[in-house]
């Protein structure tokens, strides 16, 4: 007999989000969920752009979004000299990735752990060159991130040009020890891209510190701005190679007052910029959600997203898959094997019923490969306790 749902208040700052109130909306993790104080600035942006869009995008847009740079450069403790913006982190990748010259022969490291659509990305730019991907086996469960770094490392030799590394992996939520592999591949000569996409408010970024070639981050996740706003920051002996994906007016441009780097980056053709414009909006927000501010948050939501991985590996009668110290805002554990069947992708028959029988949005994703799966949750300032219960009751009855 099916026990009755657990059920619990919402934080008062939940009513800020629009998710349907009769949905347990544990998955932020995938595209983010945007708070109404800021789509309404993005609505403000909008309107002052359409109300005479030659002022707006030919005179004031370039100055509006230098202030968007300073504010996320100080956000992230970067140079705001070396921040673009584009739309996703993909792009971000994308924009390295084929703006440097491989040779046949080089090879560039990726882990098993890559987001497939960068992984897609590398494939492209490898096959066009004749560079070798060398993946490297990062395993899940694991119990130490020296498993990590060492495994990367020890893939490393003299003919490697690059590293596309995740910070934040996207399939199993395992915070990488990034630091540390950036600083071990650079003493061996060895440049490293990273993929921060669930990074930016979710971990305590300073890109200066950190000292990567190329980072790149997207702000709609767990900064909570509009979709389509995201950033690529290189390191400043990096930027003349690095070009956009679209070549537009900045190319020849003759103006001395701006690099080459912001001039092509800051204009690639009519677009709509208020999720950009808005990020600064977004970070002041969420920063007023606790009293402690950012860093209360973000390990308010740790502590969250930890203590519902708890119950969720004693619902599965499962080990803790792996150490605290990785676990950001997304968690994931392994769940029994289920035989692929003809749903679409990410659409497996657990997280269907999940979300029809009792209406919980979390996905389930083959990992690493069929018929192995993965169950992964996010925490973020609208969730509560109570939901990761009603989870781990929910598995119980269906699994």
């Amino acid at each position: 007999m099916r026990s009755e749902p657990v059920k619990g208040a919402l934080p008062t700052c939940a009513s800020q989000w629009q998710l349907e109130p009769e949905l347990l909306f544990l998955n932020h993790g995938s595209f983010g969920a945007c708070p109404l104080a800021v789509l309404d600035a993005q609505a403000k942006w909008r309107q002052r752009m359409e109300r005479q869009p030659v002022r707006f995008l030919h005179r004031e847009l370039e100055a509006a979004l230098d202030t968007v740079r300073a504010e996320l450069g100080a956000f992230l403790h970067a140079e705001a000299d070396g921040l673009c913006l584009v739309t996703n982190a993909t792009t971000g990748v994308n924009t390295v990735l084929r703006s440097l010259a491989f040779e046949n022969g080089d090879r560039i490291l990726v882990t098993d752990q890559t987001y497939n659509a960068c992984r897609n990305a590398l494939e492209f730019v490898a096959e066009k060159s004749g560079a070798e991907i060398v993946p490297v086996s990062v395993p899940f469960p694991l119990a130490s991130h020296t498993q990590v770094s060492g495994a990367i490392l020890a893939a490393a030799d003299g003919r490697t040009r690059l590293a596309l590394i995740d910070h934040v992996t996207s399939p199993t939520g395992l915070v990488f020890p990034i630091a540390e592999i950036v600083e071990d591949l650079k003493q061996r000569g060895i440049e490293t891209l990273v993929d921060g996409a669930h990074a930016p408010g979710m971990l305590d970024l300073d890109l200066v510190a950190l000292g990567a070639a190329y980072y790149t981050g997207n702000c709609h996740k767990w900064l909570c701005s509009p979709k389509g706003s995201a950033f690529l920051y290189v390191r400043a002996d990096c930027r003349e190679h690095i070009r956009p994906l679209v070549i537009s007016h900045g190319a020849n441009s003759l103006r001395g007052d701006r690099s080459r780097f912001l001039l092509e980056a800051g204009w690639t053709g009519t677009g709509d910029p208020t999720a950009w414009l808005s990020i600064p909006t977004a970070i002041r927000f969420m920063a007023t959600l606790c009293a402690g501010g950012w860093g209360e948050l973000r390990e308010q939501n740790r502590r969250m997203v930890l203590d519902g991985r708890k119950l969720l590996c004693e619902a599965l009668e499962i080990p803790i898959p792996c150490p605290e110290t990785m676990v950001g805002s997304l968690a994931s554990v392994p769940i029994p094997d289920q035989t692929p069947g003809p749903e679409p992708l990410y659409e497996d028959p657990l997280q269907v019923a999940l979300r029809v029988k009792h209406g919980i949005e979390v996905p389930v994703m083959p990992w690493p490969a069929p018929p192995s799966r993965l169950l992964r949750i996010s925490a973020q300032a609208y969730n509560a306790p109570w939901q990761y219960r009603r989870l781990a009751q929910a598995l119980r009855d269906e699994l």
